[in-house]
């Protein structure tokens, strides 16, 4: 056994524990057990954390970590697992490090090779996606956009050809605008709105883009939602391509420092239309050229 595995058995774990995202009764065995063997809990608030602890008669020593300490804490806390004893890593709601503080402390246990033991459960990611009726096999986590609009924009124009289903948090206030720029952006897509997962006013609205824009207008929604939008739906391949564009293919071909990959990458970015067509359609002009 290698010098660094005995260091690393001596060490305790990390130990990256889900906790419920609304309801009590979500939380697995599993972590009910972790959290009332472990050495100390690491929370994101301290207070939320005990409220939980209370519940289920934890009696474990809790310590505040989040974004706003985890450069003086992270430290500390790694020292503690360096000595043997096991920490639990829990946020306010949910799976820690998706959207949620946390990525740091892991980060540096991995690189201390100190062991890292994720404990599954809520999540309002995959909550929200099992509710939504739409594809969950290829899907894209955003999280929360920028809350500058222009930043925010740029982000859903770079989203606007995909084809997975896309998933995003927001919270009450910035909705609407939000909305606003997803319709502008994206176009009138299909969307579900969750809000207050797992709790007693939960509410699964579906509908379109516009629709709820409409909606949130007239009557802002309360508490923290996830939106599922749908993917950019396919389009038929023998579709002509606007004269436009057909033009721009011409002009940018004529330009010997852009290869057909390049600029079948940049329109297809640019226009909202899938890769393989922009480039069927390039490589269709510059054969045109050549004979």
């Amino acid at each position: 056994m290698t010098a660094q595995a005995n260091q690393r058995d001596s060490y305790g774990t990390l130990y990256v524990v889900s906790t419920p995202i609304g309801n009590l009764e979500d939380i697995t065995l599993r972590a009910l057990r972790v959290l009332k063997s472990v050495d100390l809990i690491a929370a994101e608030g301290v207070k939320h954390c005990r409220v939980l602890c209370r519940h289920y008669g934890v009696e474990r020593k809790v310590v505040r970590y989040n974004q706003h300490n985890h450069r003086a804490r992270g430290p500390e806390l790694i020292k503690r697992l360096k000595s043997g004893s096991d920490i639990a890593l829990v946020t306010n709601a949910g799976t820690p490090c998706v959207s949620d503080p946390g990525v740091p402390l892991v980060r540096q246990a991995l690189d201390a090779h100190i062991t890292v033991s994720p404990i599954p459960g809520p999540s309002a990611l995959t909550a929200a996606l099992s509710a939504s009726g739409m594809r969950g096999e290829k899907f894209v986590f955003l999280g929360f956009l920028s809350y500058r609009a222009a930043r925010r924009r740029k982000e859903l124009g770079e989203l606007s050809s995909d084809s997975r289903t896309l998933i995003f948090y927001e919270a009450p206030h910035r909705l609407e605008g939000m909305l606003k720029d997803v319709l502008d952006i994206l176009g009138d897509r299909r969307v579900v709105l969750m809000r207050e997962l797992t709790k007693l006013y939960e509410e699964v609205t579906p509908g379109t883009i516009g629709a709820l824009l409409e909606r949130v207008e007239n009557k802002r929604p309360k508490g923290e939602v996830v939106l599922v939008v749908g993917g950019k739906e396919g389009e038929p391949e023998n579709r002509h391509l606007e004269k436009r564009v057909q033009d721009r293919i011409i002009s940018l071909l004529h330009d010997d420092a852009l290869s057909v990959r390049d600029i079948a990458t940049r329109l297809a970015a640019e226009e909202g239309v899938s890769y393989r067509r922009m480039y069927k359609a390039c490589l269709s002009e510059k054969n045109k050229m050549v004979q």
